[in-house]
């Protein structure tokens, strides 16, 4: 998406360029002045404008990686979570064996020792 500030600011540029070159034709210091003044103050709107169009661009790549990222950890946390329940449906005992040496630990930290 094309920012507005890019086109009035090109318009204005050339508008100003033109008042310029009238004004250096005819001798008119007033309208050669005038005339650089708008084509600088076009030339910012247009340096503003694409300023703007580049910081949107960045917001958008940053969303799409974002969520890129997100669909990856789900992927992967999806696939963890497969493989440990088909590693508890192979070896019970030694997932019950893991399951109550967590516990335990966990009761440790909890209440300490006393």
């Amino acid at each position: 998406m094309v920012d507005t500030d890019r086109i009035t600011g090109a318009a204005r540029e050339i508008g100003g360029k033109a008042q310029s070159a009238v004004g250096d034709l005819v001798g008119d210091r007033r309208a050669q002045v005038e005339g650089r003044f708008r084509e600088a103050q076009g030339r910012g709107e247009h340096l503003a404008g694409e300023a703007r169009d580049a910081l949107r661009d960045a917001a958008d790549t940053a969303v799409d990686y974002a969520e890129d990222a997100y669909e990856r950890g789900r992927h992967g946390a999806r696939q963890g979570a497969r493989t440990v329940t088909h590693a508890m449906e192979e070896t019970p005992l030694l997932a019950l064996l893991l399951a109550g040496a967590a516990g335990y630990g966990l009761a440790l930290l909890v209440h300490g020792r006393r």
